[in-house]
């Protein structure tokens, strides 16, 4: 099983997840928007996080109040889902013109035996400058993931010498009042992104 046929079966798992979740939650009739995006406003998780960054600043969600965040679990040496998901957040962020400028686009490694700070500065930037990555040992890193209902598990390579990480493909985004409003699916594109981040925005 290839890691695009993973990434599709773990996206499918956790949209039912969220379905599950959103008893209780606000529906989007109830706030005149539209999105693309799965509405998961008022679920019961995800309420903060506490990591470094790649320029080694601790962070948390009140680092970013004002700013959309956006929050994808992914790892640098991911083949095709991490550096795919990131291109489109970037090319999103330039179909915004200047509303990219109240966007925050995080990503939180799920691999802290590979992923160093040096490592992480050099490859979140190349995607866009204003990207950061986010980091922790493996207990923060399973804590945050748990808090999220992110699944991750190595999975070793056939000769034993190197792994693979399976992982929840999906992103989240936080509201500019710190609340998580939205799950954005694999491969739901650059248009589709921009459009519900404008829509966050009121625009």
């Amino acid at each position: 099983m290839n890691s695009v046929i993973k990434a599709f079966f773990y996206t499918v798992a956790m949209a039912l997840l969220l379905a599950a979740c959103m008893t209780g939650c606000k529906q989007q009739k109830s706030t005149g928007q539209s999105f693309q995006s799965t509405d998961i406003t008022g679920v019961d998780f995800g309420k903060d996080f506490q990591l470094t960054d790649h320029n080694g600043k601790l962070r948390t969600l009140a680092d970013f109040r004002g700013k959309l965040v956006v929050m994808f679990f992914g790892y640098t040496h991911c083949p095709e889902v991490c550096p795919t998901t990131m291109s489109d957040m970037a090319q999103a962020l330039k179909l915004m013109g200047s509303n990219a400028e109240k966007v925050q686009v995080l990503f939180v490694t799920i691999d802290p035996e590979r992923d160093t700070q040096a490592l992480l500065a050099q490859y979140i930037p190349a995607f866009n400058p204003g990207f950061l990555g986010l980091m922790g040992d493996e207990a923060a890193t399973a804590k945050v993931a748990k808090d999220f209902r992110i699944f991750y598990q190595k999975v070793k390579s056939k000769d034993g010498k190197s792994y693979e990480v399976d992982h929840t493909s999906g992103t989240y985004v936080f509201d500019q009042t710190g609340t998580l409003r939205l799950f954005m699916k694999y491969g739901q594109g650059a248009q589709s992104i921009a459009h519900d981040l404008n829509e966050l925005l009121g625009h």
